[in-house]
């Protein structure tokens, strides 16, 4: 994707150890290259560092830099050590900030170690996929693998600030695209039926226009941060972030994480909505108002082979689940998302085979 147009956006976030900013930067990355910041350390996708070597030069010579590959195995326990390691080989203080560049998975790592290392360290986050640009970037969690559970362990930590430099867009591969649109449907679609059907009827143009994809990330930004601002600590209300999350979760377990986690989320979201009206929570009307848009985020992967008994055994693991019932997010009768609980019987069993029957390459 090029030519980018930024039109310097901030949202301010109030959170528990104060205010924090997410800014849009017209090149953000420019500039801590030009300027860096005293006695930090830069936490760095390895593929970011490879990409822009030339941009972030300055950065990339110095001694305290930390290069990840961004793979689920290196944000599990048994890799935080050698990153504390790190840390303390190049002589970390109380008073120096981590600087994370990456996408969700540098995020988590950063988060996590600047609340435990020391008992605080400062971050700031320069978020380089559409996914983080658009929905982690803001919120102040992290979550850590632990053994084969994913995101078992976490902290609240908000950074310093964020800034978005949408140039890194630029070298995304198309399907981190789609994977990042999928988060924005998710939370469009929470915030109202009114607001995912504005960017149901903008996909293309989001997919193809810059602008209006710079518009469609603050949107994104600025309806989560009223969620997160009433519940930050993810204890009432922002749970319904996690629309789509508990199938989506289900599925990347089952292929063991060969979808992109925001297209995993869109199915998801396809499934709940699907089986939600199956179960008489919503209409049939809105899972067909939201099929389509749905359906072409995720159609790369619509024919991936997953049984149906894999995703229940996956489902009955979520976190979110009580002792005895699943808890999920489903669309209620006027198309707003919402949180319950629900058996894990034969009807639930039922629905899923019939969606994906009807609408997957599911066995």
């Amino acid at each position: 994707m090029e030519g980018f147009h930024v039109s310097n956006k901030v949202i301010t976030i109030q959170s528990h150890k104060g205010e924090y900013s997410a800014s849009f930067m017209s090149g953000g990355m420019d500039q801590l290259n030009n300027a860096p910041v005293e006695n930090a350390v830069y936490i760095i996708d390895q593929n970011i560092a490879q990409l822009y070597k030339d941009r972030l030069g300055n950065i990339l010579s110095s001694q305290r830099v930390i290069k990840i590959e961004a793979t689920e195995e290196n944000k599990s326990l048994d890799k935080i050590p050698g990153y504390v390691d790190e840390l303390v080989s190049v002589n970390i203080r109380r008073d120096q900030p981590l600087i994370a560049i990456g996408g969700g998975i540098i995020q988590d790592i950063t988060c996590f170690l600047a609340t435990t290392v020391m008992r605080g360290l400062p971050w700031i986050f320069y978020p380089t996929t559409l996914l983080a640009q658009s929905d982690s970037c803001i919120g102040s969690k992290s979550s850590i693998n632990s053994g084969e559970v994913k995101n078992i362990l976490g902290t609240f930590t908000p950074p310093e600030k964020v800034v978005i430099d949408v140039d890194f867009l630029q070298t995304l591969e198309q399907r981190e695209i789609f994977s990042g649109i999928g988060e924005m449907l998710k939370v469009h679609a929470i915030n109202s039926p009114e607001s995912f059907d504005l960017i149901s009827a903008a996909y293309e143009d989001v997919l193809k226009d810059p602008v209006i994809m710079e518009e469609f990330i603050h949107n994104s930004l600025s309806m989560k941060k009223k969620l997160i601002e009433i519940d930050e600590f993810d204890q009432g209300v922002r749970n319904v972030m996690n629309y789509g999350h508990s199938f989506g979760h289900a599925i990347e377990s089952a292929t063991n994480y060969g979808i992109p986690h925001g297209i995993a989320v869109t199915i998801g979201m396809d499934i709940a909505n699907f089986v939600s009206a199956e179960l008489k929570v919503s209409d049939v009307s809105h899972f067909e108002r939201m099929h389509n848009v749905l359906e072409k985020n995720y159609r790369t992967y619509q024919h991936v082979d997953i049984s149906v008994e894999s995703l229940l055994n996956a489902l009955s693991k979520d976190k979110k689940n009580s002792a005895t019932q699943l808890r999920l997010i489903f669309p209620d009768q006027n198309g707003c998302i919402g949180i319950g609980l629900y058996d894990n019987n034969s009807k639930l069993k039922n629905s899923l085979d019939k969606y994906f029957k009807l609408y997957g390459g599911v066995n």
